[in-house]
């Protein structure tokens, strides 16, 4: 995203990641993200919503581990190639997840739905991303996780296309302040590294920030 445009709030609208979607046979990796599997693997299977899904990764991952899923994204071209990916892989699959096109800008959850909330390198605006994690907190049924998984400041520098000012890559402290401390446990606050490849194909390595928190019951 190039956030010196002129209109920036544009790359958080539907037609422009619909665009985006249909300017590519596949925009991710199509593996599940390494901190969902690293931060939920331990946990039961239960509802969890999938907000920012894209093409269903996570959404399919989490399914396959026996989870009821409902998958969000903005993007209905996003929707419809994530609900083929998953229908490629198994009845199943395809029938414990739901996809639901949502603008998370200010879509909301019904409260206390969901046994895990969890949201992957979505980096909006400061007051737009307190307000929507807040909102997918709500989400969150007692006793129930929320996981938020961002990309790290320091990956501005690393030439893998992280661009925009530093308030949208906030840490994951900054992320769980938040969350009422009475209301949730912050089970993890911390950057952990990763390999990956630079824009000139070359190894990189990145960080990923992530909180887990747990709603007290």
């Amino acid at each position: 995203m190039n956030y010196h445009d002129p209109d920036p709030d544009t790359h958080f609208t539907r037609e422009f990641w619909d665009e985006r979607y249909r300017s590519a046979d596949r925009l991710w990796s199509g593996q599940p993200n390494a901190q969902l599997v690293a931060q939920t693997t331990d946990l039961p299977a239960g509802e969890a919503l999938d907000a920012g899904c894209g093409e269903g990764a996570d959404a399919i991952w989490l399914a396959s581990r026996g989870w009821t899923v409902t998958a969000v994204d903005v993007s209905q071209v996003a929707l419809d190639r994530a609900a083929r990916h998953a229908a490629a892989r198994d009845g199943q699959i395809q029938a414990r997840i739901a996809w639901q096109r949502e603008d998370l800008l200010s879509w909301a959850p019904g409260p206390e739905q969901f046994d895990l909330v969890t949201a992957h390198f979505m980096h909006l605006p400061e007051a737009d991303l307190r307000a929507m994690h807040l909102r997918l907190a709500a989400g969150v049924r007692p006793g129930g996780t929320l996981l938020i998984v961002g990309h790290h400041p320091d990956d501005v520098h690393a030439n893998v296309r992280r661009e925009g000012p530093g308030h949208m890559f906030p840490s994951a402290t900054e992320v769980g302040a938040v969350l009422d401390a009475d209301s949730w446990e912050i089970r993890v606050a911390a950057a952990f590294e990763r390999n990956a490849e630079d824009l000139d194909g070359r190894p990189a390595t990145i960080k990923d920030t992530v909180l887990r928190a747990v709603r007290r019951s």
